[in-house]
């Protein structure tokens, strides 16, 4: 694992100097941190989403990925896993990969590092708890990334990752056609894409929006020539 070390590295030293900004606009992410934007086998498309797992919707999106043969990685909230431990370890025992989101949603930018390192190994402990399965990917609500943020992930044995392409499927107005849109967007072969499996944190009933895009995004994902898959196959370490 020293790749990955000094990548993290690499990575602290990046996002010190220019501050959760790089990290949250995408077009800089993509061209200066390639691994962080998600970007990895130029064969291969990962397909992730946060915020769950939620028992009104987390069922359904395991259905529609049944039904494509897909498998993805879930970033969970440890608050979510600890709500519904059944259902977390029903995600990981359906083939998908595990992953943490943080254990409350809550931006690190105005938080102390003692409560971001809080944050992030309870966050960890309840989806390993819940799942039987140790995450290996972390990524910070809203896709802010700090030091504090960067030091508890690594200390913590957790490899950041966000993403090259989303949905936006967290807002009121979000429809199948504007996840399409959005997605397409940024869409490039090796790919991350973001969508969500819960509101929790989104509009009510936003993920409907993205649960009904799937097959739409299989003939997207096809005509790049990709195939499906969880970040555990992406090709980023």
């Amino acid at each position: 694992m020293v790749g990955a070390a000094a990548g993290v590295s690499l990575l602290g030293a990046a996002v010190l100097h220019a501050g959760p900004a790089l990290s949250a606009v995408g077009p800089l992410r993509r061209r200066l941190l390639p691994a962080l934007a998600g970007l990895g086998d130029a064969a291969h498309v990962a397909l992730t989403f946060d915020d769950g797992p939620d028992p009104a919707s987390t069922p359904m999106f395991l259905d529609a990925l049944a039904d494509l043969r897909w498998r993805a990685t879930f970033f969970m909230l440890g608050d979510m896993a600890r709500r519904c431990p059944s259902l977390a370890a029903e995600v990981a025992a359906a083939g998908h990969e595990v992953a943490l989101h943080g254990d409350g949603h809550r931006s690190h930018l105005w938080r102390t590092p003692r409560s971001v390192a809080d944050d992030v190994r309870r966050g960890l402990d309840s989806v390993a708890q819940a799942t039987g399965a140790v995450p290996v990917w972390w990524r910070p609500p809203y896709g802010v990334i700090t030091s504090s943020g960067l030091r508890a992930s690594h200390q913590a044995g957790l490899r950041p990752v966000l993403w090259t392409t989303w949905g936006r499927d967290w807002r009121t107005e979000a429809t199948p056609d504007t996840v399409m849109a959005d997605v397409e967007t940024d869409l490039v072969p090796g790919a991350t894409v973001l969508l969500h499996d819960s509101d929790c944190t989104s509009a009510p009933g936003a993920w409907r929006a993205g649960l009904l895009a799937l097959p739409r995004l299989a003939e997207s994902f096809s005509r790049l020539g990709c195939e499906v898959g969880p970040l555990a196959e992406h090709g980023l370490d």
